[in-house]
């Protein structure tokens, strides 16, 4: 018997077996598709980057205060489009010792359709989402929160130990949160109180500072929500830093940092933070995986100018 056999039988996991069954003729007659993911060593650690699909916003949600010629004098030298933006979702995989770890859960089935991807690309890299041990939030947004829970409302990762920022938790779970986000806006925060319920006895609180597990140290990088965090990880004497969404597109974030940012909840904050991770990145020289950068979003930061420089590895 082999030890998934013994793993318990869900609503997800009754759906994914008869799907199995169903197809069950056409087995053999395609060739099995084997990802490719990026890999890093870290001592005895090693880094996967998953991707989980991507996002298409609206270039007036993310840059609110640039005018128009603004925007176009930054990005047409990159040859980027100007009606939207439409970042990669890329997920950190990281297996030390016992522990197999994911920071952040991607999007789920309910947020873009151009998102949600992670389970599909975890199976067929040949990893059971009952394997992950831990998933370790950098924030409680949509396309980082939503996919801990299947088309069910089930736990896609019933095994694990979720590791949420505390000032992030107690955002997200306040009373009055509801009521003082724009309207637009509202249903991140249905949905995040929704899942950190449904999570809520196999939660951990993180404060910055923390070593949530071993080698991997939480970094306030707060502005884009008001508890975000990044996280950096240690071995072998090399860093890589998992950002999250404090530095999030390879053009705006890099060239003008200083760009306030529609999608941060503190605009100014989080401009703040942007600045500051940036020079530390460059003065370290640590490595960084970006999660809206273009897949798989790791590189280094080079000073260039008034601003810096995406310099992208693997």
């Amino acid at each position: 018997m082999r030890p998934e056999d013994l793993l318990p039988l869900t609503r997800r996991r009754f759906m994914l077996a008869a799907s199995a069954l169903g197809a069950g003729a056409l087995a053999g007659l395609a060739p099995r598709i084997a990802l490719a993911m990026p890999t890093l060593t870290l001592g005895e650690a090693r880094l996967d980057v998953l991707s989980d699909g991507g996002l298409v916003l609206p270039l007036a949600f993310v840059l609110p205060e640039q005018s128009a010629e603004e925007i176009a004098a930054l990005f047409a030298p990159h040859g980027m489009a100007t009606d939207a933006l439409r970042p990669d979702c890329n997920i950190t995989l990281l297996r030390t010792g016992d522990r197999v770890v994911l920071f952040d859960a991607g999007a789920g089935a309910n947020f873009q359709p151009t998102a949600g991807k992670l389970t599909a690309n975890l199976e067929a890299a040949g990893i059971d989402p009952a394997e992950i041990t831990d998933v370790v939030f950098t924030h409680g947004h949509p396309d980082h929160l939503w996919g801990v829970l299947d088309d069910f409302d089930e736990p896609v990762f019933g095994e694990a130990r979720y590791w949420v920022p505390e000032a992030e938790w107690n955002y997200w779970r306040a009373e009055g949160t509801l009521d003082s986000t724009p309207e637009e806006r509202k249903s991140f925060v249905v949905g995040a109180q929704a899942r950190l319920a449904a999570i809520e006895e196999r939660v951990t609180a993180v404060r910055p500072g923390a070593e949530v597990l071993p080698g991997v140290e939480a970094v306030a990088t707060n502005g884009h929500t008001p508890g975000h965090m990044s996280y950096m990880l240690h071995g072998g004497g090399e860093s890589v830093l998992v950002v999250g969404d404090a530095i999030s597109n390879l053009v705006i974030s890099f060239e003008r940092p200083d760009w306030h940012s529609g999608t941060d909840h503190d605009r100014v904050a989080g401009a703040a933070t942007r600045r500051a991770l940036l020079d530390r990145l460059v003065a370290d020289k640590a490595r960084m995986i970006g999660f809206h950068l273009p897949y798989p979003g790791l590189g280094a930061v080079e000073a260039a100018g008034a601003g810096y420089r995406f310099v992208a590895m693997g």
